[in-house]
């Protein structure tokens, strides 16, 4: 005796489940992949912005203040080159601050947000003239304030390491080009915008002027 098929609404409704069957298992498939791909590239993808801080002081850096009476050394220190803009010049350490930054070439937006920039065109660092360097004041100097007098500042480069004496503190218009003067020997000028608090476009300058003390 033959038995009875299945009716024909009981074929539209098996056919209705197995495709929601072979949907289900094709998006789950899916989801399966995109979760391999996503953990195997996950350790290469993703922001590449790094918040500024003060870098690890490397071991040649020097942490501590040197003696201002030691003998100056070579007035014209020899770079192999001159960086061109964006290229890493050297590390700024501030001793008193336990601090250390990076200084690269150009004080182009670029350029600042990698850390200190070198202003193009003025003396390279140890130079018997006046070498300027630059910062947000949001960022690498935000304690740039609290500097005094006598404090220092340590430059290190290919061409050698230079210790710098703070011994003049000014305040001055942004548009005030006296920052940028030549000296007729080696002086460090460091600035950023002032006043620290300032909401917007800060109107002035805050500068440290400083002589070198001692090279190596």
């Amino acid at each position: 005796m033959l038995k009875a098929g299945p009716s024909h609404g009981e074929r539209s409704y098996l056919g209705r489940l197995s495709l929601g069957l072979v949907i289900l298992g094709i998006a789950l498939s899916g989801w399966a992949l995109f979760n391999i791909i996503g953990s195997s590239s996950a350790g290469s993808v993703g922001s590449t912005a790094q918040p500024l801080r003060p870098i690890k002081v490397s071991s040649e850096i020097p942490t501590e203040s040197v003696s201002a009476s030691d003998v100056v050394g070579p007035q014209q220190p020899d770079y192999p080159e001159n960086p061109t803009v964006g290229e890493t010049l050297g590390m700024l350490s501030i001793p008193v601050l336990g601090q250390t930054f990076l200084v690269v070439e150009g004080t182009g937006d670029e350029e600042l947000e990698q850390g200190v920039g070198h202003m193009l065109d003025t003396a390279m660092p140890g130079e018997p003239d006046n070498c300027v360097i630059s910062g947000h004041r949001d960022t690498v100097f935000s304690d740039l304030g609290k500097l005094e007098v006598g404090d220092q500042l340590i430059l290190q480069t290919a061409a050698g390491t230079f210790a710098y004496e703070i011994g003049r503190i000014r305040i001055v218009d942004k548009n005030d080009v006296t920052v940028v003067v030549h000296a007729d020997h080696a002086v460090l000028s460091v600035s950023t915008c002032y006043p620290f608090n300032y909401v917007g476009s800060a109107p002035d300058r805050y500068v440290l002027v400083a002589n070198l003390v001692k090279s190596w």
